[in-house]
């Protein structure tokens, strides 16, 4: 069965060489400290930064792809919710569209409960609500790979879960899914966990085996805790190269 993404990435100094796939259906979460390179990987991914690299996108590479066909690929969710268009919410979801679906736009209001916003400009909505509109659009074409830059960020606790739920509904149609996140409560809700560190994949794997890796404390510096985290002893702790 052919990747949904098949990866080689190498952005020196900023990212080591790796090599990455994803699976249809499965989900990745992406994990590391600020300034592991969890954004540039994902923009590498998306090729907007795509020198050195190369991303195959369901057996197509993605250099190659025109814009057209490109959004029925793939689709970047960047981790700003800053938006100056005032521009009607569901134009903004119609934008994800590569030809006018009146009905996608609809299902997607409502399965966002974005319906009583629908006419107000992306510009006046709360953070949150912006992250849910620009969801919407990164979900619109229904793309075979997502790649979503920390989408849970600002939202309420329910709109974490609920988020979550669409997501695993996304993958369970098949596409497949990677998406970077702080909140490590979460990564149960995922299949394999890559985790970064200065630019090197340090880990590729399910999550309750990562959590259990000395990787895992080093990178992190803390280990779980029946409370949540312990800060790891300072004379275990990695020091900094």
């Amino acid at each position: 069965m052919t990747a949904i993404l098949d990866a080689d990435v190498a952005v020196p100094p900023r990212l080591q060489a790796m090599r990455l796939e994803i699976a249809a259906s499965e989900r990745v979460a992406l994990i590391g400290p600020n300034g592991s390179g969890k954004t540039t990987l994902l923009k590498v991914l998306a090729g907007i930064e795509a020198v050195g690299s190369k991303t195959r996108v369901a057996g197509e590479l993605l250099e190659r792809v025109p814009p057209a066909r490109r959004a029925k690929l793939l689709a970047f969710l960047p981790a700003s919710r800053d938006v100056r268009w005032p521009i009607p919410v569901r134009d903004v979801i119609a934008l994800g569209l590569t030809r006018p679906n009146p009905s996608r736009v609809d299902q997607l209001l409502e399965r966002l409960r974005l319906t009583d916003l629908s006419e107000r400009t992306i510009d006046r909505l709360s953070t949150g609500e912006r992250a849910r509109a620009l969801l919407a659009r990164a979900l619109a074409e229904r793309p075979r790979l997502l790649l979503l830059d920390e989408p849970l960020s600002n939202l309420d606790p329910a709109w974490v879960l609920r988020t979550l739920d669409l997501l695993d509904e996304v993958a369970r149609e098949g596409a497949g899914i990677a998406l970077a996140l702080h909140d490590l409560t979460l990564l149960h809700r995922f299949d394999r966990v890559w985790m970064l560190d200065h630019g090197r994949l340090v880990a590729d794997l399910p999550p309750e085996q990562l959590l259990a890796s000395p990787d895992f404390a080093s990178v992190f510096e803390v280990e779980p805790a029946q409370a949540g985290w312990a800060l790891r002893p300072l004379a275990d702790r990695r020091s900094s190269p």
